[in-house]
């Protein structure tokens, strides 16, 4: 089964994988959504990606009293089911890396879903510092980078070329 790889040697913090969740989480194309992924420059050379990891213990899962995260068989995402989420907020408070965050625009709880088995974040990173793969790839040669999908808004409208 294929997994959401994060390799943080190879991020530059270029927070493509921000933008392109953004678009993918929202339902008007003029007002990003909150993004499930965050890239952070820790130093002048040092860079890092945090987003859910899916823990298979998930202390967000044990912590909801209302058993509203479930898992995705198809893509063995846990996901939050709106539909029985109360609101309580115990999920972002049980997250011992943060990864869980509640939207205030939209009432909702925020959580890396894995874009239904198909992550943006990874299709938009140029270093492959995030992959949605089997295994990682062996790291790139220097200046090598993949080519990029059509820009993230593109996502959104389904369209598929510039």
């Amino acid at each position: 089964m294929k997994q959401l790889f994060v390799t943080p040697n190879r991020c530059t913090a270029c927070r493509n994988c921000e933008v392109a969740c953004s678009f993918v989480h929202t339902s008007d194309p003029t007002v990003l959504a909150f993004p499930r992924v965050r890239a952070y420059a820790i130093s002048e050379n040092t860079n890092t990606v945090n987003l859910c990891l899916q823990c298979d213990d998930a202390a967000c899962k044990k912590s909801c009293p209302v058993e509203a995260l479930v898992w995705n068989a198809k893509t063995g995402a846990l996901e939050v089911d709106l539909g029985r989420c109360i609101r309580c907020l115990m999920c972002t408070i049980a997250c011992p890396f943060g990864n869980i965050h509640f939207d205030k625009r939209t009432n909702e709880i925020a959580k890396c879903d894995l874009c239904q088995g198909d992550p943006a974040c990874a299709k938009f990173c140029p270093t492959l510092a995030l992959e949605y793969a089997e295994k990682p790839s062996p790291d790139p040669k220097p200046g090598e980078v993949k080519p990029l999908p059509p820009i993230p808004w593109m996502l959104f409208t389904g369209k598929q070329s510039r």
